[in-house]
């Protein structure tokens, strides 16, 4: 895991591709989950050897891919909580809020939906993950100063 942003090796992280991949999955693999790890997350690679990173890659080892979602959702949005999982006609629907408090009429959850339960949940952690990483960045560009290349600071001595 050498990934400490969300792109690849000078790549952008692309969430429509892995989104797509996990569309079409029949089930987690875990080449699908080393590549969510190393893609999709910010936090997991820099967290060093702490038990919650402990108890997601024996999850992983296990392959118990719907706790192993479950847990990289924890360690890498703190903030968000599945609010609402149901099965219906043959498809697991994940509802994922960072407002689980609000009357769901007024939350803005994201909804994911697949045959697989931990396709379900990792399909809405991606999606939740974009989201973060939109509302992490600040709403005015910066701006770098340059400056006059004929600015040269002076420096004010004042004898007392």
């Amino acid at each position: 895991m050498t990934v400490l942003s969300l792109t690849d090796v000078g790549q952008p992280f692309d969430p429509l591709a892995l989104t797509e991949r996990l569309r079409i999955a029949h089930v987690v693999t875990r080449p699908l989950m080393q590549d969510i790890l190393d893609k999709a997350c910010r936090r997991f690679p820099s967290l060093g050897q702490t038990e919650r990173k402990a108890r997601l890659m024996r999850f992983i080892d296990a392959e118990a891919w719907a706790d192993a979602a479950l847990t990289l959702l924890e360690l890498e949005l703190p903030l968000w909580r599945v609010r609402r999982i149901a099965y219906d006609q043959g498809e697991w629907y994940c509802a994922i809020s960072r407002e689980r408090e609000l009357p769901e009429w007024l939350d803005s959850s994201i909804d994911a939906r697949h045959a697989d339960f931990s396709l379900a949940l990792l399909s809405g952690f991606i999606e939740a993950q974009v989201l973060s990483a939109h509302a992490a960045r600040p709403s005015v560009p910066t701006v770098r100063q340059t400056l006059h290349p004929h600015y040269e600071p002076t420096a004010a001595i004042i004898f007392c």
